[in-house]
């Protein structure tokens, strides 16, 4: 059999999607190409490689064990590439960065844009995840830096402190709830909420916290960004939890006002976790430098 590196990489990337349309998007082929290759990797190995459901796929035993060594063949290839990028005139190469929504919208863009800005052969892959999904893949080896809530059991993956913030309601100025200093989650579970896609994973932890008290949360309005939940806010259309970083940047310019919210979860210790630094490709091992220098 012949499998060459789009076919691993491909089949890595179906696998972590758990969709053959999401891993064709992110190893930039065309559905029918990548259900191509698939295909005639299967014909050749003479066994099935996806378990194809309504709702996604799953690998068989065959295909975990072609994922295994797949990650690891991938491993070896960026390696190479990456010694003899130094031939070339500098370090070249991908990191592969896994992130909660807190740190990918307040934290990571001005972190990575000095990085990046300093390190022109380098490329980040950025992917919003929650945390205990981030601590697994990264164990797993899917991913080189995970950026996660302090909260969070690395387990025994290597962990160095990132950034401090909050999650606090914020509301409008005029709404009633101003008046009031802190509040717990369960109390403003009957509001209306403006809140990120449902996809989202701070959606996904918020609805689960909900859930935990046997409330629904009743998102009214699905946005992308944090200042836009804010935007939303101040024009009365629903209360919102954002990072406190958000609120202090976006009240400048809005009618909106930040409550203490007082469940333990509200403050965000992010942490950054790898398996092993010293596993690290070099300019992944820089990155990690960057960030820690970025938070002191």
């Amino acid at each position: 059999m012949r499998f060459d590196l789009t076919d691993l990489s491909l089949f890595r990337y179906i696998v972590e999607a758990g969709s053959i349309t999401a891993g064709a998007q992110r190893a930039n082929l065309a559905l029918a190409a990548a259900s191509t290759r698939i295909r005639n990797m299967e014909e050749a190995l003479g066994a099935p490689l996806l378990i194809r459901a309504r709702h996604g796929v799953t690998p068989t035993q065959a295909g975990r064990t072609l994922l295994q060594h797949a990650r690891t063949m991938l491993a070896q290839a960026e390696r190479l590439r990456e010694d003899l990028g130094a031939f070339a005139g500098g370090l070249s190469g991908q990191v592969r960065v896994l992130s909660n929504t807190n740190a990918l919208t307040e934290f990571l863009p001005e972190t990575l844009s000095s990085f990046l800005n300093a390190h022109p052969h380098v490329s980040v892959d950025l992917e919003e995840r929650l945390s205990d999904e981030i601590v697994s893949l990264i164990a797993e080896g899917v991913g080189d830096i995970g950026i996660v809530a302090g909260t969070v059991d690395s387990g025994r993956l290597t962990t160095y402190p990132f950034r401090s913030d909050r999650f606090v309601l914020v509301v409008a100025r005029d709404d009633p709830l101003a008046r009031r200093s802190k509040i717990g989650f369960a109390e403003v579970l009957d509001h209306d909420f403006v809140g990120l896609d449902r996809a989202s994973a701070i959606q996904r932890f918020l609805a689960d916290k909900a859930s935990r008290v046997g409330r629904p949360l009743k998102l009214r309005v699905q946005l992308r960004s944090f200042d836009a939940v804010c935007r939303l806010v101040e024009c009365n259309v629903g209360v919102g939890i954002v990072p406190a970083s958000t609120v202090r940047r976006a009240a400048t310019s809005m009618a909106i006002k930040s409550v203490d919210l007082t469940d333990a979860w509200a403050l965000r210790e992010l942490t950054i976790c790898v398996r092993s630094f010293d596993d690290l490709p070099p300019y992944a091992q820089q990155l990690v430098d960057h960030m820690r220098v970025s938070a002191a």
